[in-house]
């Protein structure tokens, strides 16, 4: 390690690891600086995840509820408002979306004469400025939480080349209303560089995406989600596109309330169950995914709607579930329970009694099996290491470079490694990680 990370440009001591068997009562097969807080970045998520699925089980869900208030009349129309009652799920996409209307409008619910109203109150939270963490506000993982988060708050624009024609069809997804953006735009010959530059978007009209230029035709077919800019609209705009699009009308306005106590429960749309969720969240480290589940933690053990989520409350009850399950450890210092955050902490020690601790729950396989396999899928897709086989979720930001998770040998037994780089050259330490991971799967016991 010492020589793969001075090739690298790396001090030694930029590093903080441990290298461990499954079985906590083994000795550490290797440790460095393993007792040292350290920025987890990503990695973080790992025990935002373990916590849930113990506190939450695998089979937890969350609830997005439709109410009427008024009076639903035999053909159809609703005299009164439409109200959606968001519960924090993080994965209305806009399938799903388009799934709970049709539902509606299979209670037989056609034309809405008053208003649709949209209840955001199941979160508690401070304004999210989606620019503070790093100055990239259209960046999907600067997503904040939100409990009507709709499309991971994300707009996904498909261009699609239409050679005969000499332009690149483009569709939006979720459904918008007002519609904005070009339906198409010209396509270029040339080769597929930077096309999204090439595009020229131009976003200083928060409910219009202008694109200036041309897409190339080398290009193919391509997917480009976008956080909404106007991140507040975004749930409004797609739930009054959507509801037009499954055949709804609205007479009124799209509006923020709270749900009116005499309004009456029409439908419970679930969200997938916890166990898919924490899968999502580590795979492809989601992270506004990954703030909703700290955030559910504030309802472990009671009904949602005592009291509205908040980070300061999910935290409290990480805390104590932490200290119940891994005694004197050093408890991580956790803020969204994304990584997204220059003050979250960890030490390798506690990470690895806590992968250890995992290994030995009932939920395991649901946890293993969100991490991403080393050079196979997830964010470890192009990681290569070749002939070694291990689940690990990996964690970047600028000044970290991390990896956490279970190692498989030869033999079939597992080993537990967290290997954390803070540094600001640590995106030089690929190499390194690496190096320690096939080290783990092949060391002798």
């Amino acid at each position: 390690m010492d020589q793969t990370l001075r090739e690298a440009g790396l001090p030694p001591q930029a590093l903080a690891a441990m290298v461990a068997e499954v079985d906590p009562a083994a000795a550490p097969l290797w440790a460095y600086q393993a007792e040292r807080a350290v920025n987890p970045a990503s990695v973080m998520k790992l025990v935002t995840t373990a916590a849930a699925l113990d506190l939450l089980g695998p089979h937890y869900s969350w609830r997005t509820r439709v109410y009427t208030d008024g009076v639903l009349q035999p053909d159809g129309t609703l005299r009164g408002d439409l109200i959606v009652r968001g519960g924090g799920d993080p994965k209305l996409v806009a399938e799903r979306l388009w799934l709970m209307l049709r539902r509606v409008r299979g209670l037989g619910l056609r034309h809405i004469a008053g208003d649709l109203v949209l209840d955001r109150s199941a979160f508690a939270l401070p304004p999210h400025d989606p620019a503070a963490f790093d100055g990239q506000p259209l960046r999907p993982y600067n997503v904040g939480p939100d409990a009507l988060l709709v499309n991971f708050g994300a707009r996904v624009l498909t261009f699609t080349p239409d050679e005969a024609a000499g332009v690149a069809r483009v569709q939006v997804e979720p459904a918008l209303s007002p519609p904005d953006g070009p339906a198409s735009v010209p396509l270029t010959r040339g080769p597929c560089e930077d096309w999204r530059a090439a595009l020229q978007p131009d976003w200083r009209e928060a409910r219009r995406l202008r694109l200036e230029g041309r897409f190339p035709l080398a290009c193919g077919e391509r997917v480009w989600p976008v956080a909404d800019p106007a991140p507040a609209e975004l749930a409004a705009r797609a739930i009054a596109g959507t509801w037009l699009a499954v055949g709804g009308t609205l007479a009124g306005a799209v509006r923020q309330g709270a749900t009116p106590a005499q309004a009456t429960l029409r439908l419970v749309w679930p969200s997938p169950p916890l166990a898919e969720v924490v899968r999502d969240v580590n795979k492809a480290s989601q992270n506004a995914m990954a703030q909703h589940v700290l955030l559910a933690l504030a309802w472990a053990g009671r009904d949602p709607d005592e009291a509205p989520a908040t980070f300061e409350a999910a935290q409290a009850v990480l805390r104590r579930w932490w200290q119940q399950r891994l005694g004197p450890l050093p408890v991580p210092e956790v803020d969204n329970g994304a990584g997204l955050s220059r003050s979250a902490r960890l030490t390798p020690v506690a990470l690895v009694r806590l992968l250890q601790w995992a290994w030995r729950q009932p939920w395991a396989p649901d946890y293993v099996a969100s991490l991403p396999l080393l050079g196979i899928d997830g964010t470890l897709a192009r990681w290569s290491a070749p002939g070694v086989a291990a689940h690990l979720k990996s964690g970047t930001l600028s000044g970290v470079q991390a990896l956490a998770g279970y190692v498989h040998r030869p033999d079939g037994r597992r080993r537990v490694l967290v290997a954390v780089v803070n540094h600001e050259r640590a995106e030089r330490a690929r190499d390194a990680l690496l190096a320690l991971v096939g080290w783990a799967a092949q060391a002798p016991a």
